[in-house]
């Protein structure tokens, strides 16, 4: 019998560990980190439909990673001269972020203007009718994420900027941490990397109201099955009868006590005392059963109270 020594090997292959930051603790746990997935899976759908129409070229993204990193670690990520546009959130200092590379910003340019793009152009800063274009087609995108995030970022988020060096842009502090969705976009015949950054504190933020309003909805839900769920005892009882103390010291062995109850009148099916229902005396197999002959209206109903 012949072994495959490469078999072996790749079976005693360690699995690769990612290693656990101590510096930056804070993660996201996975609902958050599905909810986000289908939020930018929906964004990248809505995006790319809306640019195809603007630059008159298919245009196709589609989500590639989401990671939680300070801004830092964020920006070192990116190319050294790059299109960031910047978007402010109505009332607050936090920014937002989508990253296109620089070329495939020009190319929308002249494909907006009617050019059409034979070769990559070179890189170089935007002037500012080409910022203005740009701003214009980048605003379906800010409305397409926000559309999309349903709630999780608010209503308004307005471009403040357009930057072109991530280590300069002051957009956030280097340790603030912020999530990080890295498209990957198709234009134009050609694909490229597509960056979508979001301040962690406002989607953590929504997620944690969210979580509460959730919370206080389904708290009465929540109540009613632990009070469903909670063994309790039935009694089924004659009607009581005032006794003296006296009557209680001598009794003995073969004493009769009687009660005034009669023999055609229903006992009284009762819960920690309290009447609930009247039922008769009957028997199920070998054992002693009651039936339900009537059920006790609710003494606190609105009905009575009135």
């Amino acid at each position: 019998m012949a072994v495959d020594d490469g078999a072996l090997a790749s079976a005693r292959e360690t699995p690769e560990v990612e290693r656990y930051d101590f510096g930056r603790s804070t993660t996201l746990s996975r609902e958050h980190t599905r909810m986000l997935e289908v939020a930018f899976e929906t964004f990248s759908r809505q995006w790319g439909s809306r640019l195809s129409a603007r630059v008159h070229s298919r245009a196709h993204a589609s989500l590639e990673q989401l990671s939680l990193l300070t801004y830092d670690d964020y920006a070192r990520t990116l190319p050294t001269t790059t299109t960031m546009v910047v978007y402010a959130l109505p009332e607050s200092d936090e920014r937002i972020v989508i990253q296109i590379p620089l070329s495939l910003a020009i190319e929308w340019i002249m494909q907006m203007l009617g050019g059409r793009v034979d070769a990559s152009p070179d890189e170089r800063p935007l002037t500012p009718i080409e910022q203005a274009l740009v701003r214009g087609l980048m605003g379906d995108g800010g409305d397409a994420l926000t559309t999309a995030l349903d709630g999780l970022l608010p209503a308004g988020i307005s471009i403040s900027s357009i930057q072109h060096s991530p280590l300069f842009a002051q957009v956030a502090g280097p340790n603030d941490l912020v999530i990080v969705a890295r498209l990957s976009l198709r234009s134009s015949g050609s694909t490229s990397d597509v960056t979508v950054m979001l301040p962690a504190s406002v989607v953590l933020d929504a997620f944690a109201v969210g979580g509460a309003e959730a919370a206080d909805e389904a708290a009465p839900g929540l109540v009613r099955s632990h009070i469903e769920r909670t063994p309790i005892e039935l009694a089924l009882r004659l009607a009581p009868r005032p006794v003296l103390p006296r009557e209680i010291l001598d009794l003995a062995v073969g004493d009769l006590l009687t009660f005034p109850h009669s023999a055609d009148r229903p006992l009284e099916l009762t819960v920690d005392g309290v009447p609930i229902a009247a039922a008769a005396v009957g028997a199920s197999g070998a054992r002693l059963a009651c039936v339900i002959t009537a059920t006790t209206p609710d003494s606190d109903s609105p009905e009575e109270q009135q």
